[in-house]
């Protein structure tokens, strides 16, 4: 072989390898038939249920299961695997049975995407995937499948648009999108599908508004687009589908008026607007669609009259109008022989009596107008609705008795009347209603007995009287109601003792006689309530033990028998390993708590409080790693918590208090991040209060009053930073009031009071702003000034710093306390002025303190009323002092000179005779006399005449003194 020739073969060879790839189906020798490929198909499914089993090369292919064979054997028409457990993806080898017509894969748990190759199947008339949990997008080459009748790919976990190449099929009949995670627009291209008759968008995300070009759907029978996003008005060309039968456009945005076009639909059986935002009236012209079957148009925004006639709309069994404005009810919304089966006019604004124009609706089955304004007693010709089986009267105003009547609607399986004011007592004819399932007249005014005959309804399964004033006793034949699930007869004035035949109700799974006066022991016939999970009996005077048949309650859940005079042990409860709340507060219950209480492990609230239970807190209920809230208060206890109650990780309430419980408050608290309130006031707890509570970040009470606490206040009682109540009153604890308080900014109770707490209030507290049931520090050995910080806590209503040792004035800013209407401070070393507005306070707020002055005290001097500090107190006294000394010496030098003078003159006079002396006194003498008539001499100390004063010796006598003439004349 030359060169070339090996070439060329080489070539030759490359080429028909090329060409192969291009056409496999030449190079596979079963290009003749389907089989290949099928088996291919085969082994990328997962098949749990054998549905492929028959799938087996040696057998012919159109005997296996799913399989249409054309008429040559080789090629497939239909391959429908519906509904048989299949896994897996969508195997893209489908795109190799060319002449495919039908696949249906529907019905089974396929995932992934839509193969794209599927384009490639040109005769493919019908496509159904739905009811899987295909993902992704729609690809595009859907619109390569131009014989394409019926498109079913809803119910999958499809996202993304709807693209306009869906306009593409023009062949189309049948577009099922509904259940999936479409979103855009409708594509106004739909308006392309000539053909399309079913058209299902529901349960999707699709916004915008609906296209125009929906009225190109000529043949369209059903359109259904409910719960979208959908929003905009209703275009008037859906009009011209006028084959329309099903319209169903509910629970989207949709807004404006509804058009009066649709009422050339003449075909229209079904429409559905319900829950848009629809407004205005109904059209007047909807009265003619002759055809009408169902029409609900609740949940809007629509008004005015209902105007529409059963006259024309002869056909129409469903009217739903509730949660609208409609105010009136049309006098022929019924005639003779109406279709009308269901008639919901709930919730809307209608007024006035019971509408008498419904009575006509003879073939009414349902009836509601709850939620109205209807007054005025129920008609005695209700009984004309002899077809009724549901009436719906509940929320309204009706007063009134019940119309014995009632008995004659012999079909009734429902009766709400809850809700009303109707009076009088239940008529002894309701006991014909043997159909009757459920009658509810809670929340009315009906009093007087329950009558006997009521337990001739055999049929009932509820039955709630709850908040009305039946008296007189349960009737004893009540176990007749084999049916009952639900008897709920709670708050009314029932007394005497529970029936012993209820237990015989086996059916009975809630049963509530609370807030009632019955009194006796509880039944043991109702251990026969096997399938009972909810009983409450508090409020009551039921006496005794609990019957040992409780054992038997095993899917008991709720039990609350608080309030009750209830003795002996509660072990008969804890047979139930499926509790969930136990209320037991308030009654007589003695022994220790039984340990197989711990067995309900999905118990989440357990109150045993106000009892008379002994001995210590069982360790086993840590096992209880569900529960909430443990109340275990007012009880006998004692003994320490143990270290397994830190299994219970989600206690959000631990109330402990007034027990007998002993020895240190456990570190592990700690560790219990949900909890919220922690209370063991009244106890016997000692040593510290642990640092680890700070940890308790969500605690919003804290209460350790009445304890033997000691040592100081931990400062992490700061990182408590939801607190609301801290309570540590009572105890022994000393030291100062940690800084961090500051952090627990949400307090608004804050009790310390009776501790050995000392040194000063920190200023910090005024910024606890929220603080406003109360600020108690009083009996403490508190220090120093009240911080004017004080007076910021503006919402505070009570404050008591009495029986301290506070000193100095009270701040100004107290005086702004405006909420305050309780206020101690008595018992200090305070002074000074009251504020002005601490007048309407009692005397004894601020007794003890001395030097405080003001209304309701004594009241200030004038001058003490500005008082001075101590500083200036002292420099008052060193003037005085000073001033006082200045003053002596003056006075001492006064004294002093008086006396040297008196002296000299004392000496001058004691030497002179008796006739001296005489001369003394006739000079006075002349003094006198010449007195009138001569002026004063200026320059002499004596009182003498001018003219003779030359005369005078140099001593002059005035009243036996010598005065010496004045050395200067």
């Amino acid at each position: 072989m030359t060169t070339l020739q090996f070439f060329h073969l080489i070539l030759s060879f490359t080429i028909l390898i090329s060409f192969l790839d291009h056409h496999p189906s030449l190079a596979d020798d079963t290009s003749d038939d389907d089989s290949y490929w099928l088996m291919r198909i085969k082994s990328e499914f997962i098949d749990p249920f054998g549905a492929l089993n028959s799938w087996l090369q040696e057998t012919s292919m159109c005997t296996w299961n799913g399989i249409t064979c054309r008429d040559d054997k080789n090629h497939i028409l239909s391959l429908n695997l519906s509904n048989s457990g299949l896994n897996g993806a969508i195997s893209p080898h489908l795109s190799k049975l060319t002449f495919l017509e039908t696949l249906d894969l529907s019905l089974n748990s396929l995932t992934g995407p839509i193969p794209p190759d599927i384009g490639n199947l040109q005769n493919l008339k019908e496509l159904h995937l739905f009811s899987n949990s295909i993902s992704g997008t729609v690809p595009p080459e859907i619109g390569l499948l131009r014989k394409l009748q019926v498109l079913r790919i809803g119910d999958n976990l499809l996202t993304g648009e709807v693209l306009p190449i869906i306009g593409n099929l023009s062949e189309l009949r049948v577009l099922g999108l509904a259940n999936c995670e479409f979103n855009g627009s409708i594509p106004k291209e739909i308006g392309n599908l000539k053909n399309l008759m079913f058209f299902n968008l529901q349960q999707n995300s699709f916004d915008g508004v609906i296209p125009q070009e929906i009225g190109g759907c000529t043949e369209l029978l059903n359109f259904a687009a409910s719960n979208n996003r959908i929003e905009g008005r209703i275009p008037a060309s859906i009009a011209l589908l006028a084959s329309l039968q099903i319209l169903n456009l509910a629970n989207n945005s949709l807004s404006g008026v509804i058009p009066f076009e649709l009422s050339h639909l003449s075909n229209l059986k079904y429409l559905n607007l319900q829950e848009n935002k629809l407004g205005g009236e109904i059209p007047f012209q909807f009265n003619r669609l002759v055809q009408l079957e169902t029409l609900d148009l609740s949940r809007n925004n629509l008004s005015g009259n209902i105007s529409l006639l059963n006259t024309n709309l002869r056909n129409l069994e469903v009217l739903v109008l509730s949660e609208n404005h409609f105010t009136t009810i049309p006098a022929n919304i019924c005639i003779r022989n109406s279709s009308l089966h269901q008639l919901f006019l709930a919730d809307n604004d209608i007024s006035g009596d019971f509408p008498v124009e419904i009575l006509n609706c003879s073939s009414l089955h349902q009836l509601d107008l709850s939620g109205n304004n209807i007054g005025g007693a129920l008609p005695p010709g209700l009984d004309s609705l002899k077809s009724l089986t549901d009436l719906l009267l509940n929320n309204n105003s009706f007063t009134g008795n019940l119309p014995p009547q009632i008995g004659n609607m012999s079909n009734l399986k429902t009766v709400f009347l809850f809700g009303n004011m109707i009076t009088g007592q239940i008529p002894a004819e309701i006991g014909k209603l043997q159909q009757l399932t459920t009658l509810y007249l809670y929340d009315n005014q009906m009093s007087g007995s329950i009558p006997r005959e009521l337990t001739n309804c055999s049929s009932l399964a509820d039955l709630d009287f709850f908040g009305n004033h039946f008296s007189g006793s349960i009737p004893p034949t009540i176990g007749k109601l084999k049916n009952l699930i639900n008897l709920l007869l709670r708050q009314n004035e029932l007394s005497g003792t529970i029936p012993s035949s209820l237990g015989y109700c086996r059916k009975l799974q809630r049963l509530v006689l609370a807030d009632n006066k019955l009194s006796g022991s509880i039944p043991p016939t109702f251990g026969f309530l096997s399938e009972l999970f909810l009983i409450t009996l508090y409020n009551n005077s039921l006496s005794g033990p609990i019957p040992e048949s409780f054992h038997h309650l095993k899917n008991l859940s709720i039990v609350n028998f608080s309030h009750n005079r209830l003795s002996g042990s509660f072990a008969p409860l804890t047979a139930s390993n499926s509790l969930t709340k136990l209320d037991l507060t308030n009654n007589s219950f003695s022994s220790n708590i039984p340990s197989a209480l711990a067995l309900s492990t999905s118990l989440i609230r357990l109150r045993l409080a106000h009892n008379f239970l002994t001995g210590s807190i069982p360790p086993q209920l840590s096992q209880l790693k569900q529960l909430q809230l443990l109340d275990l208060s007012f009880n006998n206890l004692t003994g320490q918590l143990h270290t397994d109650l830190s299994g219970l990780t989600n206690l959000q309430h631990m109330i402990l208090s007034n027990n007998q419980l002993f020895g240190p408050i456990p570190t592990w608290l700690g560790s219990i991040a949900e909890l919220g309130e922690l209370d063991f006031s009244s106890n016997n707890f000692s040593g510290h209060i642990p640092a680890e509570i700070g940890n308790c970040s969500r605690l919003l009470k804290l209460s350790l009053r009445s304890n033997r606490l000691s040592g100081s206040m931990p400062p992490e009682i700061g990182n408590l930073n939801l607190l609301n109540v801290l309570n540590l009153q009572k105890n022994n604890i000393s030291g100062t009031i940690p800084p961090t308080i500051q952090q627990c900014k949400k307090l608004y109770e804050l009790r310390l009071s009776e501790n050995n707490l000392s040194g000063s209030i920190p200023p910090e507290i005024g910024t606890l702003s929220e603080l406003q049931v109360i600020l108690d520090l009083s009996f403490n050995q508190l220090s120093g000034q009240i911080p004017s910080s004080i007076g910021n806590l503006m919402k505070l209503e009570r404050l008591n710093l009495s029986f301290n040792q506070l000193e100095g004035e009270i701040p100004p800013s107290l005086g702004k306390l405006s909420s305050l209407h309780r206020l101690n401070l008595s018992s200090n070393h305070l002074r000074g002025l009251l504020p002005s507005t601490f007048a309407a306070f009692p005397l004894t707020s601020f007794v003890g303190n001395d030097e405080l002055c003001g209304p309701p005290l004594v009241s200030c001097s004038e001058s003490s009323k500005k008082w001075l500090s101590e500083s200036q107190v002292a420099g008052i006294i060193v003037a005085i002092v000073f001033t006082s000394t200045l003053i002596c010496l003056f006075l001492m030098y006064i004294m002093l000179r008086i006396w040297w003078n008196w002296r000299k003159v004392a000496v001058s006079c004691g030497g002179s005779d008796t006739k001296k002396e005489e001369e003394d006194w006739v000079c006075g003498e002349e003094i006198v006399k010449s007195s009138d008539h001569h002026f004063w001499n200026s320059n002499s100390m004596a009182l003498v005449p001018s003219s003779q004063s030359k005369q005078l010796s140099d001593t002059t006598c005035i009243f036996q003194f010598k005065l010496r003439n004045n050395p200067m004349v």
